[in-house]
Order: C-alpha cells, then sequence, then structure tokens
C-alpha cells in the first residue's frame, strides 16, 4: 500500500511518538527521492551529438580548389607559341622553387660500400651516404656485368612499403634495368626499411612505419618552416650527385623513376631538378582537385606549401623538366583518381607541341590496380630504350628476389646502429637556433606579426551577416535554452554560435547587455556545455554577462565526416586532411579558425555586446589567443588546457597536438609565450596549461 505524505501527517497527528516516526519516515523519504534522481540522471542516455553541418568544410575546400584550377586553365589556355610555353616552363621552375624553398649547401657525402653482392648479371653494392652531415641514406646499387662503360643509370625512389628498398616491386624494377644494362641507385626513403626515425629498443617504429613516421616528423618539422618533402627531394637529389661520382654511368643519360610515394618523388625532383635526361612516376600523377574531391589524403611531403597559391598542380613539375622525355605511369583501378591523369597528361601534350617535342611526352594506364606491377615497368622499360637508346627490349627478364638481409647496408638493417641522426633532432636544432635569434617579441610587434604569419585576410564586414535556428531545450547546458546563431565568417563558412538564455527565446540576442562572455570550444560546444565545468563557474560568476559558446570551422556542428568513416581523429584522417589543404593554400587552418573568432567578436559588437571576456579551451585555446591580442574589445581571457609553447613541441621528440593547431613557420617569427605575456593587461587566467604530450580528451558527444 502506498501513503501519500499528506495521509502520513493526519494519521500521525494523534500521537507524538507517530510524529516523530513520520518526520523520520519523511527524510529518508526526502533522502530517497534525491538519490533516486540522481540515479535517474546517471541513467539517463547519451545525447546525440549535434552535427548538422559535417561536409561544410569539404565544399568550401572544393570551391577554393575549382577556382584555383580556372583561373590554372584560363593561364594555360593563353599559351600559343613556342615562347610561350618556355616562359611558362621558366616559370612553374620559379614557382616550385618557391614552394619546396631553398635547399641545404652541398656536404661530403661520404659514401661507403657495406658489402657486395655478386649475381650473373650484375652486382648488388650496399651502399650508405650521407644527404645531410650524419644524416644516413642507405641504397643498394645495381651495376651491371659485360658491359661497356659508361651506360645510362636510374634513380630508383621508393613507394610506401615497411621494407623500403628490398619491396618486390622496387627490388623488380631496379633489378629489371640492371639486367637490361642500367645501373640503378634505389634508396630507403625516410622512415621506411632501414631509416626508421622512431626506432624503439627492438628496432621496431614506435609510432608506425611510412605514413605515419612521414607525418610525425614532417608535421613537426612546419613549425620551424621545414617542408618534409624538400628533405625528401634533397636525398633524391643527393642520390643523382653520387651517381654523378661513378665512373660507370653516362652523366648525360640518367632518369628517374619510382611509384606511388616513389612516384611522387619522381614528379617533385622533375621540378626541383634539371639535371634528368629522362623520367617516368608511377601510380601518383593526377591532381590536386580530383584528391581533394574524392576525400583522398596525401602524406605531408605530398602537400607542397603554397603550391595551390602558387597556381601549380601535378603536372607542372613535369613541365618544369620539359622538353625532356616523360611517360606518366597510372592505373585503371587506382585510387589516384586516372581521369585527372588523362586530362593532365592532355595538357601536357599541348605544351610539349608547342615546344615542338610532342613525342616526348607519353601516358600508359594498366589495368590493375595501384602498384609498379610488371605490365607498368615494361612501359617504363620501353620508354627508358627509346630516350637512351640503351636495348631494344620490350619485356621484363626473369627477376630473382632478394631477402631483404642480403640488401641490408646497416647493422641489424637500421642506421640507427651507425648513428645516423633522426629528423627530429634537426627540428630540435633548429627551433632552439630560432628562439635565440627572435629574441624578445612585444604586444606591438606581435600585433603586426599575428596577421602575416596566420594569414589573416584583410578586412572584415562590420555586420557579419547570421541565420537564427530554432531555439533548443532539453540539451542540459548550465542555462535551461539555447540558440544556436550561424555566423558567416566568410563564403561558405558557418561559425555556430550557441546563446544560452533563462528564459525562452527564439530571436536576435538581447539587446543592452554590454559584457559577454565567449567561449570557443576544443572540439564541440555541445558537448562541453555539459561536461566542462569552467563554463557553470564563470556563468554564475558572471549573472549579468550574456554567454555564447563558439564552435569555429572543422569541429562540433561542423566536425567533418570525410576521408572514411570516423576517421577525424585519425592523424591521416580529415583533421589533417585539411590543414594540409590549408597549407597548400598558404592559409594555416588554426588562422582560419582565429579568423572565425574574430568574425564573431564583431557580430557581438554588432549586437551591442561592446565587451568580451574570451575563454578557450585546448585546440579552442589557440585561436582564442590569437584573436584575444588582435582585438581591444576583449577585456579579460582565461584558457583552459592551452599549449604551454610551440617550441616545446619542436623540441620533444613524441607529442600529442594534430597538424591543425600548427601555424607553419611560426617560430622564425614568436610563440605562444609571447602571445601570453601580451595578454597580461586582459586579466589573463591559465587553467592547467600542457605540454607537448598532453592535451584535453576529445569530445564525441
Amino acid at each position: 500500500m502506498t501513503i501519500s505524505r499528506r495521509d502520513f501527517l493526519g494519521i500521525a497527528g494523534a500521537n507524538a511518538l507517530a510524529v516523530s516516526i513520520a518526520q523520520t519516515w519523511l527524510r529518508t523519504a526526502a533522502v530517497a527521492s534525491e538519490s533516486q534522481k540522481k540515479t535517474n540522471r546517471r541513467q539517463r542516455p547519451p545525447l546525440e551529438p549535434l552535427h548538422r553541418m559535417p561536409h561544410m568544410v569539404q565544399e568550401y575546400f572544393v570551391e577554393q580548389v575549382h577556382r584555383f584550377e580556372q583561373s590554372r586553365l584560363e593561364r594555360l589556355a593563353k599559351l600559343s607559341t613556342k615562347a610561350d610555353a618556355e616562359a611558362y616552363v621558366q616559370s612553374v621552375r620559379k614557382r616550385i622553387r618557391e614552394a619546396f624553398g631553398p635547399f641545404p649547401e652541398r656536404t661530403p657525402l661520404n659514401p661507403r660500400i657495406t658489402r657486395v653482392v655478386e649475381r650473373d648479371q650484375y652486382r648488388i653494392e650496399n651502399l650508405v651516404f650521407e644527404s645531410r652531415p650524419n644524416f644516413f641514406v642507405t641504397a643498394n646499387l645495381y651495376v651491371p656485368k659485360g658491359r661497356s662503360f659508361p651506360v645510362p643509370a636510374v634513380v630508383g625512389t621508393c613507394g610506401h612499403s615497411r621494407n623500403g628498398k628490398a619491396a618486390e616491386a622496387y627490388q623488380s624494377f631496379a633489378q629489371g634495368l640492371a639486367r637490361l644494362g642500367y645501373v640503378v641507385l634505389i634508396y630507403d626513403p625516410i622512415g621506411q626499411g632501414e631509416r626508421l626515425q622512431y626506432p624503439d629498443e627492438n628496432l621496431k617504429s614506435r609510432v608506425g612505419v611510412g605514413v605515419r613516421e612521414h607525418l610525425y616528423a614532417g608535421n613537426q618539422q612546419l613549425l620551424v618552416g621545414e617542408f618534409f618533402g624538400s628533405w625528401r627531394a634533397w636525398d633524391g637529389i643527393r642520390a643523382l650527385d653520387y651517381l654523378l661520382t661513378r665512373e660507370e654511368v653516362d652523366p648525360n643519360r640518367i632518369g628517374v623513376t619510382g611509384n606511388s610515394g616513389g612516384g611522387t618523388m619522381t614528379t617533385w625532383l622533375c621540378g626541383v631538378e634539371q639535371r634528368w635526361s629522362v623520367a617516368a612516376p608511377s601510380c601518383f600523377v593526377t591532381s590536386f582537385v580530383r584528391n581533394l574531391e574524392n576525400e583522398l589524403p596525401a602524406d605531408i611531403e605530398q602537400c607542397p606549401p603554397k603550391v595551390l597559391a602558387l597556381g601549380l598542380d601535378h603536372e607542372d613539375f613535369l613541365a618544369a623538366l620539359a622538353p625532356k622525355p616523360v611517360i606518366i605511369l597510372a592505373k585503371e583501378k587506382d585510387f589516384f583518381d586516372v581521369r585527372g591523369t588523362e586530362a593532365a597528361y592532355q595538357r601536357l601534350k599541348r605544351l610539349y607541341r608547342l615546344l615542338g617535342a610532342e613525342e616526348n611526352i607519353a601516358l600508359f594506364v594498366g589495368p590493375t590496380y595501384h602498384g609498379y606491377s610488371k605490365e607498368n615497368r615494361e612501359a617504363m622499360y620501353r620508354w627508358f630504350n627509346r630516350a637512351t637508346g640503351l636495348s631494344k627490349a620490350e619485356t621484363e627478364p626473369p627477376l630473382v628476389i632478394e631477402k631483404d638481409e642480403t640488401l641490408w647496408c646497416a647493422p641489424r638493417g637500421q642506421v640507427c646502429q651507425l648513428g645516423s641522426r633522426s629528423v627530429f633532432s634537426f627540428t630540435r636544432e633548429t627551433s632552439r637556433r630560432l628562439t635565440k635569434q627572435r629574441g624578445t617579441v612585444t604586444p606591438e610587434r606581435l600585433k603586426k606579426l599575428l596577421p602575416r604569419v596566420l594569414r589573416l585576410p584583410e578586412g572584415r564586414p562590420a555586420t557579419p551577416p547570421y541565420r537564427i535556428l530554432r531555439m533548443m531545450y532539453g540539451r542540459r547546458y548550465p542555462k535551461r535554452y539555447a540558440v544556436p546563431y550561424l555566423v558567416q565568417t566568410e563564403p561558405g563558412i558557418l561559425a555556430c554560435v550557441y546563446g544560452l538564455y533563462d528564459e525562452r527565446h527564439y530571436s536576435r540576442p538581447l539587446r543592452g547587455i554590454r559584457r559577454a562572455i565567449l567561449y570557443v570550444a576544443h572540439q564541440s560546444s555541445d558537448a562541453e556545455l555539459r561536461e566542462e565545468p569552467l563554463l557553470r563557474e564563470l556563468i554564475k560568476a558572471e549573472p549579468q554577462s550574456a554567454f555564447y559558446a563558439c564552435d569555429v570551422r572543422g569541429i562540433g556542428e561542423s566536425q567533418p565526416d570525410t576521408c572514411g568513416l570516423n576517421m577525424f581523429h585519425n592523424p591521416y584522417g580529415s583533421d589533417y586532411f585539411y590543414s594540409a589543404q590549408s597549407l597548400m593554400f598558404d592559409r594555416p587552418y588554426v588562422g582560419q579558425k582565429t579568423h572565425d573568432v574574430l568574425t564573431v567578436l564583431d557580430w557581438l559588437a554588432s549586437v551591442g555586446h561592446s565587451e568580451v571576456h574570451l575563454v578557450g579551451k585546448g585546440w579552442g585555446a589557440l585561436p582564442a589567443t590569437f584573436a584575444a591580442v588582435l582585438c581591444d574589445r576583449v577585456v579579460q581571457v582565461t584558457l583552459k588546457n592551452a599549449l604551454r609553447s610551440y617550441s616545446e613541441i619542436a623540441e620533444s621528440e613524441f607529442y600529442d597536438w594534430p597538424f591543425s593547431t600548427f601555424p607553419p613557420d611560426v617560430l622564425k617569427h614568436f610563440d605562444l609565450p609571447d602571445c601570453y605575456g601580451a595578454l597580461k593587461t586582459k586579466r589573463l587566467q591559465q587553467i592547467e596549461p600542457l605540454g607537448a604530450k598532453a592535451q584535453p580528451g576529445s569530445h564525441r558527444g
């Protein structure tokens, strides 16, 4: 039987003892009721995260790259004479040099042959040379037997493989060329084969072979103004330098070929080095447009800084070698879209025609999947034979694949055993040097540097346009009601700003409130409004201030769902993908997010909030910091879990922060402590700042 509170008190009224019992019962019932409420709250099902614009960032970049492509195609269409074509070739060479930056000075190669393997038609010299002082490159030199030297030679560049130059496809083309009479030098890429940069005690990679090592070392390098692709290309240039020291090699007939990542390097090497006599990139050349449209991430070395801003595409790196012979090798079933390959070939064919050398450009499309398979290798042999006149063979001779250990150049198959420096050691050294050179950066100087380093666009509308979405409640926010305002920060980009209210609200923000709190989320305003205790504390401490929480582009409501399923946090996923696109457009992703915050601050001013307490957490603390330095209406700053310094990342072998938080080349100009120093006058409060190996937990709803 259930007894109500009223009935129980009525029964108890006739008896003092019953009254005491009644009071005890009521207290027990109240505690039980509160406990049940807490249990119910704990057992409430989690809310689905708000995610209404998952394709916004993708479509924005597609629009940007289409505009780039249209401008580029219009420029190409204007070429009508040989002089026009020659001028274009000179132009792309100049722009490629700007994208790749200056190469280091040539230092002694100090080559060492560590083993010679004799075979029936050739010998293999296991070789180590230094592309930079104490930076070892492992390579196999295939020297044909029974030939009248000098003969043509080829530099072989490897694609992604655990064992680098020892992978079957790469052994195959090196050995096949050697059997046809070529001297071949094939070398391990950084982070593969014998050149792991993060080996553990068992000589296994701590971060992952190939792509993972490339991203880990290469993303970090950008903080000090280095480009991993330039480092990779420099290895290829020094491999060519080494071949030119060999008496067996004809210096006027040296080609270059490679597949996948090696196709990338072959393409880049055509652009940065004109000593090649012939080239055959395989399974790479398409277009930046196709890669972006198809949501295809690429390694950091495949994304040269400023390349799109400079009006360059894949084919331009091959045009830089014109009119020398180039064959593009592709695959019908490749993830590198063959439609882009065919279009690139047609444009190159027209350029070569204007140069009077149409016969020197060709395309071969194999019928199978990505890889340097036999049919593509044979197309390469035929092309090289035609260019060099060395052989008339059109098919691949029989091959014998060697064991990895046979091709090792270093003890236990790793250059760390020889004392080679790592890429990271150079990055750390450069960071320390830049810190000394920079000196103190004054707040006045910082205000001038930030727009340039972050590539902030000039001018913003005084009254940014915005949309008002339907009021929300029941989201368990610190206030009962929320209105999402979508503030347009530039065409195609909307920052989602939640205005919080105690009473129902459907329209524009309330007028007459001078001060506002603006929270820039780490990864999701929706989740953090429920989970981040700091926000409730701020609202309690400033009850008269309006409160807003902001998702800048690429997080929360606009977190991309591209590049595969649930790939946002993957090192090769969508957050990285758009950071790399931003690098090629010369607009750092963190700079774009800073622009979003500045535009939202302008919007707050337009609706009457003349002073702002700016708050940022984790990833969001970085654009919040930069915006706070630049915006005079920000009068107070609170940062939680902000990164202590970029130099700490550059000088730490292992780090957790993503590429999307890095402004390229930042350490040449300033570091985060300079920003924090400039914000002391704005009552900066730092809560639990984080170092290189720590970051806030991910919010996924």
